[in-house]
């Protein structure tokens, strides 16, 4: 009878154990600019990896330089229209986007500071692209259809116009802090290398330990993944934050139990406790590579949103978390945390369509499987 009253009392108290408000302590919280706002636009893609090389020139050279998104938005869509135009309007037109269109842009065209490229109207305080791209997409499609039988090149000068009209002219030159730049000379003052920055995923449809090209509607640059174990991408980032590397997150948000609003995101164990996971502490699923493969092609994980990851955080439990700088704002009756979302491993696990780090923040056994 004793034992079962031992047994019946252990129970209770992991119950109780998996039913507290979180309470979060702080492991690693490395440095990053302030959460700004992405606005009403698809343009996360260029605010987390901005946010991630602000943090890099904090990392490399110590300076706090708050780093124009709209100028690498700017410099991308001509991109995009022409990947549109060659494919004949068969591939994706969006604001959407990845990380490593960052890093692409800012190797052909550099880097300028926000203060002298913000991309707003002098009136405006918040972005807002829906009329932008409508226009883009529409002067794309006539040319596509080509009603007078003879494609013009003029499509690029129109293109050019309307991202001028609404961001504002590309830049050549600036003064920033009494010096004269360039974007690649202001690029070249950040240490900023961008052939130093790799992305990484963990799927099975391809081989590990190979690179290839990722199958998500938002890739329309082609850009090139390394594909790892689960554990292994687990480990890249765990190393990365170890080691003072902030990480950049491509993830799904579209799940119930993703709430900027309470902070957190959780997979939680049973399917009908979601709406109490993201207030109080329960059980999670048991992330495997077989269930990760499931989800993504089953739609359940998709290309949704990129972040920035910065630090880590255990629970009252001992369960890891992961502090996530998201574009959403910092506005407290929308979302929580200072605007950052603390996400769990399980949700990492899960969740993640890929990250990006500097290759040095990779572990050297792996890198050497890369040929890194």
């Amino acid at each position: 009878m004793k034992n079962i009253i031992s047994l019946s009392f252990l129970l209770f108290l992991s119950l109780c154990g998996f039913s507290q408000s979180y309470e979060f302590k702080t492991i690693i919280d490395l440095e990053a600019t302030d959460v700004i706002s992405q606005g009403n636009t698809g343009t996360c893609w260029s605010f987390s990896a901005s946010s991630f090389l602000e943090s890099e020139i904090m990392r490399i050279t110590g300076k706090n330089i708050d780093i124009s998104e709209m100028y690498t938005v700017r410099n991308t869509y001509p991109v995009k229209a022409e990947n549109y135009i060659m494919r004949q309007g068969k591939a994706q037109f969006s604001q959407g986007g990845l990380a490593h269109d960052v890093i692409n842009s800012i190797a052909k065209n550099g880097i300028v500071p926000q203060v002298v490229y913000t991309g707003l109207d002098d009136e405006a305080s918040r972005h807002n692209h829906s009329e932008m791209v409508s226009a883009l997409k529409g002067v794309l499609d006539v040319y596509i259809d080509n009603p007078g039988k003879s494609l013009s090149p003029k499509w690029k000068s129109t293109v050019n116009a309307i991202l001028d009209n609404y961001l504002g002219e590309n830049i050549e030159t600036f003064i920033y802090e009494g010096v004269p730049y360039t974007p690649m000379s202001f690029l070249e003052m950040t240490k900023i290398n961008p052939a130093d920055y790799v992305s990484i995923t963990s799927f099975t449809h391809q081989p590990f330990y190979s690179h290839f090209i990722l199958n998500i509607p938002d890739n329309f640059s082609n850009g090139s993944f390394y594909n790892v174990k689960l554990d292994e991408m687990m480990a890249v980032i765990n190393y990365a934050l170890e080691n003072g590397y902030t990480v950049e997150l491509d993830c799904d948000v579209s799940e119930t139990t993703f709430s900027a609003k309470h902070g957190v995101a959780v997979i939680p164990e049973e399917d009908a406790k979601k709406a109490e996971a993201i207030i109080s502490v329960r059980p999670e699923k048991h992330i495997t590579q077989a269930f990760r493969q499931q989800e993504f092609e089953n739609y359940n994980t998709t290309d949704d949103h990129l972040m920035h990851i910065t630090g880590l955080l255990k629970d009252q439990n001992g369960t890891v978390y992961y502090k996530v700088k998201n574009s959403w704002g910092t506005d407290s009756s929308r979302v929580a945390n200072d605007g950052y979302v603390y996400m769990s491993e399980a949700y990492m696990k899960l969740k993640t369509i890929s990250v990006m780090v500097h290759k040095d923040a990779i572990p050297k056994s792996l890198k050497d499987k890369l040929k890194l």
